[in-house]
């Protein structure tokens, strides 16, 4: 079978440019944190279409891209998505759902069961991953390696956001089923994450946390090419 290609359009660059490119974005990508505390202030539309633009250049299996993403700004739906929210949350943190083990890993970061933010932010989009897809003629067809994926575009769209100057917070309620029903999404879709996306708060705080050092996440695996 005849593949169709085209020519990879790629710009090799000196090392010395590289390593600045690479420093450069570093420091940038080190400064993002998820915030809880967000500026009521308005955000054009045209940005939050652009990081999810972005975010759909991902590589997914097979090229299936099993991602949809929705993006909502009407007060009415976002309070309503806050009311569910926060239901859910109130069985994990006060209705016993959370187990002892997690209690202690989150608490450092002070999170509640209160979720303001859902109402003050300027935009919410939920992400959900396409279990499989359905054909224009109403077939369904098998996609590939769907959550790694789908969490791949995620990533990007975090990144995508806070290169251009805003910021937000990946959320996963548990369970998240209320989010298919909110927006009335088919049976092949399942809500993946859900990110309030704007400003940061002008006295906006977060945990003091560190990252762990190169040495901690990288194994150096003797024997690899030259000049490695």
């Amino acid at each position: 079978m005849d593949v169709k290609t085209v020519e990879y359009d790629f710009t090799r660059r000196g090392a010395a440019d590289m390593l600045g490119r690479a420093e450069h974005f570093y420091e940038l990508m080190s400064r993002r944190r998820s915030i809880r505390e967000f500026a009521p202030d308005p955000v054009p539309a045209e940005l939050v279409e652009m990081a999810i633009r972005t975010a759909a250049t991902a590589p997914s299996g097979a090229n299936r891209q099993p991602w949809t993403f929705v993006m909502v700004g009407e007060p009415a739906i976002k309070a309503r998505i806050r009311r569910a929210v926060e239901d859910e949350e109130r069985e994990n943190y006060d209705g016993g759902r959370l187990p002892n083990s997690w209690r202690e890993a989150i608490r450092p970061l002070a999170t509640t069961a209160s979720k303001p933010y859902l109402e003050i932010v300027p935009w919410i989009v939920v992400l959900f991953e396409q279990r499989y897809s359905i054909t224009p003629d109403g077939d369904t067809r098998k996609n590939y390696y769907v959550k790694e994926s789908v969490g791949i575009a995620a990533g990007v769209f975090v990144t995508a956001l806070h290169n251009m100057g805003l910021a937000t917070l990946t959320h996963t309620p548990s369970p998240m089923a209320f989010l298919t029903r909110v927006f009335d999404r088919p049976e092949n879709e399942r809500p993946f994450a859900l990110f309030p996306v704007g400003y940061p708060a002008a006295e906006c705080r977060v945990p003091d946390i560190e990252r762990k050092p190169l040495d901690d996440v990288l194994v150096r695996f003797p024997g690899g090419p030259a000049g490695g």
